[in-house]
């Protein structure tokens, strides 16, 4: 167990299992057990996905966890979580490990964390992006959602009727003020930035469910994310820039994230890319 002290100067535990090329994973080593599982599984999260992950890779790979998301809802970053500080924290939990060169896997807001990274340093060996895309990424969109989710945070409202179990509309907010403003900085911070200006060196690969897209009602800035839809569009360009893009027919966002449907695409890409 290592430490590694962040922007702000907290501290996040860093783990290290199995040996072999250093993978970045910013996931959570300990499977969420009893009710708030119950409720994961509910919105099609798996409990035990950093476990999962770390068993599939770790036998051929230094494989580095940490939970960044659970570290910045504890500890939130209200001003701080620009895109230059989130690169710098990643940067400083590969530093606790000694990690000279790793590679970096990330999800949803963490893959565009990864991203910023890449963007920001040559010590990355591999990028993989998962559900949120490279090229034409939903920025704008993903402004108006955290910044309701803010406003709903600073003066709630009454949710929509209850739907399905991914219907968004009739999710009550239960973030506070510091939590939900530190993603509107992070989003804020990336008003002017040009993904399709980026050129990386190092292999890299993304991917998402044929089904991700969520529309938002108004109650949260009524935009459609679409996350699926870059990918197919622009997979030649992706592909002619270096890109290696899989698209995972009839996965939405949170079925795309879990084990069983990344490790087989994650484990042989990185055994190419590094072994």
């Amino acid at each position: 167990m290592a430490e590694a002290t962040l922007h702000d100067g907290s501290t996040i535990e860093v783990e290290a299992h199995g040996s072999g090329p250093a993978v970045l994973l910013p996931v959570d080593p300990q499977p969420v057990e009893g009710e708030r599982a119950e409720e994961l599984r509910k919105w099609g999260m798996e409990p035990a996905l950093g476990r999962a992950l770390i068993n599939g890779l770790s036998d051929a790979y230094r494989v580095v966890v940490f939970d960044y998301q659970g570290h910045v809802m504890s500890t939130p970053k209200p001003d701080t979580l620009t895109p230059d500080n989130v690169a710098a924290d990643l940067l400083a939990v590969a530093d606790a490990v000694g990690a000279e060169r790793f590679a970096y896997y990330g999800y949803s807001w963490l893959a565009l964390s990864g991203l910023q990274l890449a963007v920001r340093t040559d010590r990355l060996s591999a990028l993989v992006m998962g559900g949120f895309p490279p090229y034409d990424g939903p920025y704008a969109e993903m402004l108006r959602v955290t910044m309701a989710t803010y406003e709903m945070a600073v003066d709630p409202q009454p949710a929509a009727p209850p739907g399905d179990a991914n219907d968004w509309s009739s999710v009550e907010v239960s973030t506070s003020e510091e939590q939900s403003r530190q993603f509107v900085t992070l989003y804020e911070a990336l008003r002017g930035f040009d993904d399709r200006a980026v050129r990386l060196s190092c292999p890299r690969l993304c991917f998402a469910g044929s089904a991700d897209e969520i529309r938002y009602d108004e109650r949260w800035g009524g935009v459609l994310v679409d996350i699926a839809g870059p990918l197919t569009r622009s997979r030649a360009e992706l592909a002619a820039l270096g890109w290696d893009v899989e698209v995972l027919d009839g996965l939405d966002h949170m079925s795309a994230m879990q084990a069983a449907n990344v490790l087989p695409i994650l484990r042989p890409w990185l055994d190419k890319a590094l072994l």
